[in-house]
């Protein structure tokens, strides 16, 4: 549950269930009210789960989800212009826990590394910068935190099996969703 819309539908979703009291839906959280012996907390699991989403109810998975939360709003939010050392200083920070622990849980739970994780949203958030057409390529890599066009473009080709000009000539084709990404 990354943007407004994820918020807007659930809060729409749960409105409509007879007995649940919503009492604030933020990014990646549900608070909720309701008597248990009314309505069984299976039922409301699956209708989040109709609607595409699903609740994380383990410690780990939660912390899993608040990475994903911290690095997308550090790349897609904040025009990084930092290194991947940087990046894991401002994760690790955000989330008040040592990026080395952060970094295992993330692993163990996705199979893939925090920084792979980081270099896909980047790789996304090139696209979708691409796509606008607002910004050259060279502004792009800079404002991703990369040292130069030919490191951006390198990471691009390896990372999506594409050049960028290629990207150019049919983007929403090579667009991936972020929930998608680790898949």
């Amino acid at each position: 549950m990354l943007s407004n819309s994820c918020i807007q539908l659930i809060q729409l979703k749960l409105s409509l269930l007879k007995d649940v009291s919503v009492n604030q839906v933020r990014i990646g959280e549900v608070n909720l009210n309701f008597d248990h012996s009314i309505i069984k907390e299976q039922t409301i699991i699956k209708e989040l789960r109709n609607i595409g989403f699903e609740p994380i109810l383990e410690v780990d998975q939660l912390l899993t989800e608040k990475i994903k939360q911290a690095a997308v709003e550090l790349i897609f939010y904040s025009y990084n212009t930092n290194s991947l050392i940087r990046n894991s200083d401002y994760i690790s920070e955000k989330l008040q826990l040592p990026y080395d622990k952060l970094s295992k849980v993330f692993k163990k739970h996705t199979k893939s590394t925090l920084e792979k994780y980081i270099i896909l949203l980047k790789i996304e958030k090139a696209k979708e910068m691409l796509t606008h057409g607002e910004f050259t390529v060279s502004e792009i890599s800079f404002m991703l935190g990369y040292s130069s066009v030919h490191y951006l473009s390198n990471q691009f080709k390896k990372t999506t099996g594409i050049t960028i000009s290629k990207f150019k000539e049919n983007p929403n084709k090579y667009r991936v969703p972020i929930e998608n990404l680790l898949l």
